[in-house]
């Protein structure tokens, strides 16, 4: 999982590093370390949070003398705001570059891996940090029709506890889930879309090099 992480990171164009109100942490710190090739968009997200906010300006001022970046965004990502101004950052770093794929060329392919994305983008969204950090969207069964497109997916969790947090109370975070996502599939595909998601426990999955490869990791 380490390889596929480092993959992704030489091959973005912009990189977002998203650390929680004044806090840097060890792990934020050996992520940045990482990145090597470009200067990443330091979000400091939950600033709603901060009580006081005459703290925010020195911290800005100590983490940017320590460490470079393209720009600082403070942001409220549950309460949507300042994400106009991320975009604004996002879009005047994105060098200009023919597309990778034709505008029309949208294959199965595609479209899976986008539905595990937006399933995977709702689980941050309704979870927050209650989403366990080994957690991952397979794609199961993919039926196309000219009516009625069905996807079966499966979202894998380490621990039977962790299960219980991504389903809810009576299945309803998992329903939420898997209702915004639908709507998302059915935004880029421009046709009705049926989602069906399951929750399964699979021990270890994350520490098994045999399991990430069959997940599609690089290991």
């Amino acid at each position: 999982m380490n390889k596929s992480v480092t993959n992704t990171l030489t091959d973005a164009d912009v990189i977002l590093l998203v650390i929680d109100k004044l806090s840097w942490t060890d792990e934020d710190e050996a992520i940045f370390k990482k990145i090597t090739h470009k200067q990443p968009i330091l979000i400091i997200n939950k600033v709603d949070l901060i009580k006081d906010k005459q703290l925010l300006l020195p911290f800005l001022e100590k983490i940017t003398s320590q460490h470079h970046f393209l720009s600082v965004v403070p942001l409220s990502a549950q309460k949507d705001r300042s994400f106009d101004s991320l975009l604004n950052e996002i879009r005047i770093n994105l060098p200009i570059a023919p597309p990778v794929f034709a505008e029309d060329d949208i294959t199965d392919a595609h479209i899976k891996f986008l539905a595990s994305e937006f399933i995977r983008e709702q689980l941050f969204r309704f979870l927050g940090d209650e989403l366990p950090y080994a957690t991952t969207v397979v794609i199961d069964k993919f039926e196309e029709t000219p009516t009625l497109t069905r996807i079966y997916a499966t979202i894998l969790v380490n621990q039977a506890n962790q299960k219980a947090i991504v389903i809810g109370n009576k299945g309803e975070k998992l329903k939420e889930i898997g209702t915004h996502a639908r709507q998302n599939i059915e935004k880029i595909m421009d046709a009705k879309v049926y989602l069906e998601l399951w929750v399964k426990v699979k021990s270890g999955w994350a520490d098994s090099e045999l399991s990430l490869r069959q997940l599609g990791y690089e290991v």
